[in-house]
């Protein structure tokens, strides 16, 4: 006859083995679920500033600043397995050696939360159309939308980055043939991460535009000096120090 701790094991490895079978179905599932994302992602300005582009920094060199306009549906990415996306879009550029690859700085991201998913002050707050009334200060609830748009759909409009672009030489001005591309990464409940798709596989599409025209980096005082500010995260920067509500103020 089996002693007690010979069942428990029996019943804890069916378990496991139940759960585990489960969860490959849950994963495999989202597969046959139609991804047809598409974005049109646009240059605003860009400028090119010497200074020091982060209070670390231990010298001057040039960095760019760069707004973009950027209108995004991503809303097919989102499904019963989907935790988040992170969100992406970075600056592509030609290296100043011929041979090495393409120069990449991600400009501005966000965390675009799934149906299911936790509320979290990390989470992207999606700016107010014109003319909107901001909500309540409350703290959402778990799966509750604060954004004015379908989940997955951006509707951006001159946005600051969050991130200054550097480069190893320092220099920044005058190179050429640089796009802004927009990249995610799916992040589900259970399964492997999908990241940017570029070409079709199967019933998932392959993205639609998700890149700018071409363009340069002009030389530092070409154009009319904008604000640099970089856009600070307002889904964290809206709380209080410490504290659980949001700020009243919605900037």
């Amino acid at each position: 006859m089996h002693s007690v701790l010979v069942r428990v094991q029996n019943v804890f490895g069916f378990f496991t083995t139940v759960a585990f079978s489960v969860a490959a179905v849950i994963a495999l599932s989202t597969f046959i679920h139609p991804q047809t994302p598409s974005a049109t992602v646009a240059l605003s300005n860009v400028q090119v500033v010497r200074g020091r582009p982060h209070y670390y920094s231990y010298k001057k060199e040039e960095y760019a600043h760069v707004k973009f306009d950027m209108d995004a549906d991503l809303s097919t990415l989102f499904n019963w397995n989907t935790k988040q996306v992170f969100l992406y879009l970075k600056a592509v550029y030609p290296s100043t050696k011929a041979g090495e690859p393409s120069s990449e700085a991600i400009i501005w991201d966000a965390i675009l939360p799934g149906a299911a998913a936790p509320y979290n002050q990390n989470h992207f707050l999606h700016p107010l159309p014109k003319g909107t009334k901001p909500p309540k200060s409350r703290k959402p609830k778990s799966g509750e939308s604060t954004s004015p748009y379908p989940r997955g759909v951006l509707k951006l409009k001159n946005q600051r980055p969050k991130y200054q672009i550097t480069d190893m030489t320092g220099k920044l001005q005058n190179r050429t043939d640089a796009r802004l591309e927009l990249g995610w990464n799916v992040q589900p409940w259970v399964g492997a991460q999908v990241w940017t798709n570029w070409q079709d596989l199967g019933m998932w599409k392959a993205l639609e535009g998700g890149r700018s025209e071409v363009f340069a980096f002009p030389a530092i005082g070409a154009k009319k000096k904008v604000d640099t500010s970089t856009e600070k995260g307002k889904e964290g920067h809206r709380l209080e120090a410490g504290g659980e509500q949001p700020r009243r103020n919605n900037v």
